[in-house]
């Protein structure tokens, strides 16, 4: 009697030791399994998502130099930067495709046989009698190619805004384009376009080295920073604009030789 009151009185600390127990492996399981969950959500996530994010703005200082009020402090703000589409439209521009060739002799002839009417005259409004005027002949020369420099200009000018320059002017200066890449070294390049000529309404930025400046309505420049994110600036003021082929870009020419206009230039 004794053992069966005793086991009577101990069977509910042994059930609520077994609940114990099952319901502490439950928690234990559904916490592995949560993390199971996390880790395979996270490896199967998109590539673009676990990166950071690249559109980020950047900002740089920099003070202008060998120019005739130099040490200007300069601030560039950039919003993001160009995609392909945007850096395509303007190395197209400066380096637009050649014109279709003009048809054959025999081509032209036969076309203009077969405008002619069934007398043999020619059809009214090609030159022939009842056509009020001269017809074009073999001999026109072609339609001369767009300058490439106008319609770089023009290319620039309907960009998007994508930054601002400013400097001691009281309107800045809209970035219509900003590439950029890393170098060698470890530094970066950076490649920037705007819309207007820096300095077009104000002498500070005369440059004072000698240097034949160029008559560009825009403006394209040109950092390279090093490691530290320190570097200078060049721009499109005293050197010609040229596709970089390698880099797909506009760039500067030479740019080793061309003076630098903007100096401590920071990221």
């Amino acid at each position: 009697m004794d053992k069966a009151i005793a086991l009577w009185n101990t069977a509910p600390m042994k059930l609520t030791m077994s609940i114990t127990r099952r319901f502490g492996s439950a928690l234990v399981y559904c916490a592995l399994a949560f993390a199971i969950f996390l880790t395979t959500t996270y490896a199967q996530a998109p590539a673009a998502a676990q990166k950071p994010a690249t559109g980020t703005a950047v900002n740089l200082t920099a003070k202008s130099a060998n120019v005739s009020e130099s040490g200007t402090p300069v601030r560039i703000n950039i919003l993001r930067w160009s995609n392909d589409e945007e850096r395509n439209a303007l190395v197209t521009a400066l380096n637009p495709p050649p014109p279709p060739p003009a048809p054959a002799a025999g081509a032209a002839a036969g076309g203009e046989r077969g405008e002619r009417g069934r007398g043999g005259a020619p059809a009214a409004g090609r030159g022939g009698a009842g056509g009020g005027g001269r017809g074009r002949g073999r001999g026109d020369a072609p339609a001369a190619p767009p300058d490439p420099i106008t319609s770089l200009t023009g290319a620039i000018d309907k960009a998007m805004t994508i930054g601002y320059i400013w400097t001691n002017e009281v309107v800045g200066y809209s970035i219509k384009y900003a590439w950029h890449a890393l170098l060698p070294d470890g530094g970066e390049r950076i490649i920037l376009a705007t819309n207007r000529r820096l300095g077009a309404n104000t002498n500070a930025w005369k440059p004072s080295a000698p240097a034949t400046p160029t008559d560009y309505e825009f403006t394209v420049i040109e950092i390279r920073l090093d490691p530290k994110g320190l570097g200078q600036g060049k721009t499109s003021l005293t050197t010609k604009v040229v596709i970089d082929n390698e880099a797909k870009t506009v760039a500067l020419d030479n740019y080793a030789a061309t003076p630098a206009l903007l100096q401590t230039v920071k990221r």
